[in-house]
């Protein structure tokens, strides 16, 4: 398997930056029950700016794939406007085991890891407004590998039926797309989704990102949200992440014991929702119940 991202700094330390970059990177290789063989740096840079900085970014990087037991054998750089950081990753997975996110069936337990919030926080980072509280969270969060997790759904991959990771899409845009590519619909609890502190502060004063607001606006065609549910808790359930948690659609008899084996390799994730059959005249889609309520996972 092969795959490949990249994007601008979204926090200001530098080597934090490259952390984040490459374990986002990294995601994908994860989400689909592989394990990362080999990665090349991918770099744009001001020749304007310190290279001093770049070397920080790289040791970030460096770090995060080591982290991953995955070496950095080599790569390529170019004069850019503004910094961008990411690898190209070639990962190996079992022909027969790959995990994609098009095989939810009714029934499955819907499975999240990591909390909700990063885009958001990013946006306050860059505005100035972050709480310090929240820039830690969300900085050690982005950092996380998902290999604990990932390898988790690796090793039950009889009962993983569908598997992604949540990123640019957020929450509600990549469930939607796993529930339309296995034409089923899913039922979502909202009071049990992690959401990081302080985030629904900021979305009510207006600190959110576009890509959030156009991933609410292409879903709402396809979700059904609580009347009471307010506009900024729903972008909060559509916030576009950096190397979010894994989301699995799980057998419901292998549910707990995931969910255990996913809590022993420090990777809590929690039980948000099931998956169910479409009814007569009804299409893929998402119905969320409950209110943003629930601490982060720990």
């Amino acid at each position: 398997m092969a795959t490949v991202d990249f994007f601008a700094p979204v926090v200001d330390d530098p080597r934090d930056y490259g952390h984040i970059a490459a374990a986002n990177s990294l995601s994908d290789v994860y989400a689909m029950g592989g394990t990362p063989l080999y990665a090349l740096n991918i770099v744009g840079w001001p020749r304007a700016q310190q290279f001093e900085l770049l070397g920080e970014i790289l040791a970030g990087g460096a770090e995060a794939a080591r982290k991953a037991d995955c070496p950095i054998v080599g790569g390529h750089s170019v004069d850019d406007l503004e910094p961008k950081y990411g690898l190209a990753v070639t990962g190996l997975v079992h022909p027969k085991r790959v995990l994609t996110n098009a095989g939810a069936k009714p029934g499955d337990v819907i499975l999240l890891a990591k909390a909700l919030g990063t885009g958001i926080a990013v946006s306050a980072i860059k505005k100035g407004t972050a709480p310090s509280g929240l820039v830690r969270e969300a900085v050690a969060q982005m950092k996380q590998l998902n290999r604990a997790a990932g390898e988790v759904y690796a090793r039950h991959w009889k009962s993983v039926h569908a598997l992604t990771d949540v990123t640019g899409f957020g929450l509600l845009g990549h469930l939607d797309s796993a529930m339309r590519a296995s034409k089923t619909r899913a039922r979502i609890d909202a009071a049990a989704i992690a959401v990081l502190p302080g985030v629904r502060e900021l979305a009510r004063e207006g600190v959110v990102p576009g890509g959030t607001r156009a991933n609410l606006e292409f879903v709402s065609v396809r979700a059904r949200f609580p009347e009471s549910m307010t506009e900024t808790d729903r972008l909060v359930l559509a916030d576009a992440q950096t190397n979010g948690g894994l989301l699995a659609a799980v057998g419901a008899r292998a549910a707990p014991e995931i969910l255990r084996a996913l809590a022993d390799a420090g990777a809590p994730a929690r039980a948000i929702g099931e998956v169910v059959r479409l009814r007569r005249g009804e299409g893929p889609g998402i119905d969320i119940g409950g209110e943003i309520s629930a601490p982060p996972l720990r």
